[in-house]
């Protein structure tokens, strides 16, 4: 696998990721943009999916590993749910939405599973065209 290259895209994601939310932070757009919460979590999913896969240097893919990257995805897309859970309970006093909960999570593996695609369409081609 070129890990550089994958890297470097999980950079440039992970900074990408950062202003999207400073700036929906600033201009309140996950109260203004319905669907902006859902696009956040694509994304996040799409880097631990992309996280997972450099991590774990999957060198081929089969269901296992798949497998694995889906529920690493969906552990830590519950971990996070968890923590906005406890901050909506006790900081700002939302109440809970559980439709809210599982369309984050649905977006999440979305985004991780197409992280999957991703590499193996976008990444590994160029790796063997190399080898």
């Amino acid at each position: 696998m070129k890990s550089r290259k994958l890297l470097i895209r999980l950079l440039v994601l992970i900074f990408s990721i950062f202003v999207l939310n400073y700036l929906a932070m600033g201009f309140h757009w996950y109260s203004s943009i319905w669907y902006f919460d859902m696009s956040m979590h694509f994304l996040g999913g799409l880097w631990l999916g992309l996280v997972s896969i450099y991590l774990f240097s999957f060198k081929d893919f089969s269901f296992k590993s798949i497998f694995k990257i889906f529920f690493i995805v969906l552990f830590l897309g519950i971990g996070w749910e968890i923590f906005e859970i406890l901050i909506d309970k006790f900081i700002t006093q939302n109440s809970f939405d559980f439709l809210d909960t599982m369309s984050d999570l649905f977006f999440d593996v979305f985004g991780g599973l197409f992280a999957v695609w991703y590499f193996t369409k976008q990444i590994m081609p160029i790796e063997e065209d190399i080898v």
